[in-house]
């Protein structure tokens, strides 16, 4: 059974992010962000921007950090030497930059790791990077965050789903008495807590965190042969995972008024190969609205090209071809659970939350500059 949590992801990561803001403020402090998570560690260095970031540099790196941990329970040597030798370019990244303004932080392999603060540890000393594991519920609401402009004026019910290396966050929000220009501001202010009372009537009705992404979830069926077989497998396993989700049982009721916003590789993926793209632009997927028949279109289209086929088209890249699967079986048991029939695409995630996060508390910009869409 998923841990439920009661109120209280990447897409081509080679590709370096396209600014948020168009106008360098060159006086301004950088900042910087970087997630270690089950598949990769990634990082933005950015500056304030007005109401936005523009980013300056980027890495980003496919360590497999939790390769072996189904099985295991614990982060294993190569795993851990490649991790550290990534953190090492980052490391000369920052010093090159200057940056002094960071949050650096672990995600799910860690906090099931049986040795993670060994692992910290090794990290510490290896490259002298304050590295931090932060809980399910603080990267859930990171993932919220990064997602804000693009809340709809028009939602009254959210759900933002952040599929990630080693497990799902799942956030329903209540903004129905929300004035809808508000919305959008509403989304950055839940950073203080999803339990903490909102005074512009927003409300987190539940949050969950699935201990399956995509890199679990494959783990988990990798012993399947059957490619068709082994997907309906993964699809049925992650819905038995949504059974304590509060939400789970309003699924059939909800219409009009409800937005999902999917934030990963897996659904910048889709959408890319919706799109056609041979090479991925940010510009053309972050922001994207993609129908339910799209969506299964493509994920039909991968099922029918098989593992060599999906190894060598370059819609879906040499990098995320072992994982897509697995990803596609979590998004579209989503879309069937919640028969909408759009999905907000976002190009975003924990690091964007991390950099909004700092910038805000640090009055360097303004969570009042966030403009919904209409």
């Amino acid at each position: 059974m998923a841990p439920r949590r009661p109120a209280g992801a990447d897409a081509f990561p080679t590709k370096t992010v396209e600014p948020f803001a168009t106008r360098a403020a060159e006086d301004k402090p950088l900042y910087a962000a970087l997630d270690l998570g089950t598949n990769s560690c990634r990082m933005l260095i950015a500056r304030p921007a007005g109401s936005q970031f523009q980013v300056v540099d980027s890495f980003s790196k496919p360590v497999q950090l939790g390769h072996g941990l189904e099985a295991s329970g614990r982060l294993s040597r190569p795993s851990m030497a490649r991790t550290v030798h990534a953190l090492q370019v980052c490391r000369r990244k920052l010093e090159a930059h200057k940056v002094v303004h960071m949050r650096l932080v672990a995600t799910e392999a860690c906090r099931r790791a049986r040795n993670s603060r060994d692992f910290m540890r090794l990290i510490r000393r290896e490259t002298g990077l304050p590295v931090e594991i932060i809980d399910a519920e603080e990267e859930a609401r990171l993932a919220v965050i990064s997602c804000a402009p693009l809340v709809s004026q028009r939602s009254e019910q959210l759900l933002v789903v952040d599929i990630g290396g080693g497990s799902t966050e799942l956030v329903w929000i209540d903004l129905e008495n929300v004035d809808p220009k508000e919305r959008s501001r509403a989304i950055m202010r839940l950073g203080n807590g999803f339990g903490v009372p909102q005074p512009d009537g927003a409300r987190v009705v539940d949050w969950i965190s699935v201990p399956l992404g995509v890199a679990t979830l494959r783990d988990q069926f990798e012993d399947v042969e059957d490619d068709q077989g082994r997907f309906a497998l993964m699809s049925w396993h992650f819905e038995e995972m949504l059974a304590d989700f509060a939400p789970y049982a309003l699924a059939q009721t909800m219409r009009e008024g409800f937005q999902i916003i999917g934030t990963s590789g897996t659904v910048t993926t889709v959408a890319a190969s919706h799109l056609g793209l041979r090479r991925y632009d940010r510009t053309k997927v972050d922001g994207l609205t993609m129908t339910t028949a799209q969506i299964d279109r493509v994920i039909r289209d991968y099922l029918a090209l098989g593992p060599e086929g999906r190894r060598a088209d370059p819609r879906i890249g040499r990098e995320r071809h072992a994982l897509i699967m697995s990803g596609a079986a979590i998004l579209q048991t989503l879309m069937r659970v919640w028969p909408t029939t759009r999905l907000s695409v976002a190009d975003r995630g924990l690091r964007e939350g991390l950099l909004y996060a700092q910038m805000v508390k640090d009055g360097v910009l303004a969570p009042d500059g966030m403009n919904g869409v209409a």
